[in-house]
């Protein structure tokens, strides 16, 4: 919120791509990391960086424009959904029938919040809730690449430059878009900037990153759903949200679906 309010969205968005993945490739260097080898490594960081950095970071920096951030954290948290789809189609992973169910509660969910109340008003905008569709499909086909390419790279080196390369369309579209020079760099910015791009994104997909190299993209998952918890409470906590009935219904259908969709399928021995 800090930072939106004192430079254009992209270009905000652009900035903490671009210190996040600078970060980890001069870590990558000091640490003496593994160059990405051979052009199939290329092309999967090229689409990461698309896909997780430019694209998820323009959805969700727009819609933070018309979402709260802690409906915005909610619907946002729909990826593991549209990930489990994904992974069914192109990485052959196997659906089961409460998943199945996990992604229409989800859906239903979804549509209990946006649907509009007795005064004719949406609970969120639809605009906003387009944004972060944008978003959301962005960071679930990212992450389908991010675990093929996991076990072949070192993830100081992939994130590093995804989020450098990610970066470069963010630059791009600010520069066509929003008066980039209109940053108030403030201690206030600077500080939320920094923290924001160190911890919430270097951090952030360089840990998760290394979790792909150890478990399935489906069991990752399975931890996403505490992901709306925090963003509700720090919503009510930190911005003073409030939630309508309507709205704790819809909340409650998508926490369901996302808990039913993240339960790691139990694996049964057929000894004895």
């Amino acid at each position: 919120t800090v930072g939106v309010e004192h430079a254009p969205h992209i270009t905000f968005a652009a900035y903490r791509a671009s210190i996040a993945g600078v970060f980890l490739l001069v870590l990558g260097l000091i640490s003496k990391k593994t160059q990405p080898q051979g052009v199939l490594q290329w092309i999967l960081i090229i689409f990461i960086g698309i896909g997780a950095t430019s694209i998820g970071f323009y959805g969700m920096f727009h819609a933070s424009e018309f979402v709260s951030p802690g409906i915005a954290t909610v619907i946002t948290n729909f990826q593991p959904m549209l990930t489990a789809i994904l992974a069914f189609w192109l990485l052959k992973e196997k659906i089961n029938q409460v998943q199945t169910l996990a992604i229409l509660l989800g859906f239903i969910g979804i549509l209990i919040i946006t649907s509009k109340n007795s005064q004719g008003e949406s609970s969120i905008s639809l605009v906003g809730f387009l944004y972060l569709i944008v978003a959301i499909s962005g960071i679930s086909i990212s992450n389908i690449l991010m675990k093929k390419l996991s076990g072949e790279i070192d993830a100081l080196t992939a994130m590093g430059w995804q989020l450098t390369i990610g970066s470069l369309f963010l630059w791009a579209m600010a520069v066509f878009s929003e008066p980039t020079s209109e940053v108030n760099w403030t201690k206030e910015f600077i500080f939320s900037l920094s923290i924001l791009s160190l911890f919430g994104t270097s951090l952030a997909y360089w840990l998760w990153f290394r979790v792909l190299n150890e478990v399935s993209l489906m069991y990752a998952n399975a931890y996403s759903f505490l992901v709306p918890a925090f963003g509700v409470s720090i919503g009510l906590f930190f911005f003073d949200e409030s939630f309508s009935p309507k709205t704790i219904i819809g909340l409650v259908v998508i926490f369901t679906g996302i808990v039913l969709i993240n339960l790691p399928k139990k694996e049964r021995s057929d000894a004895g």
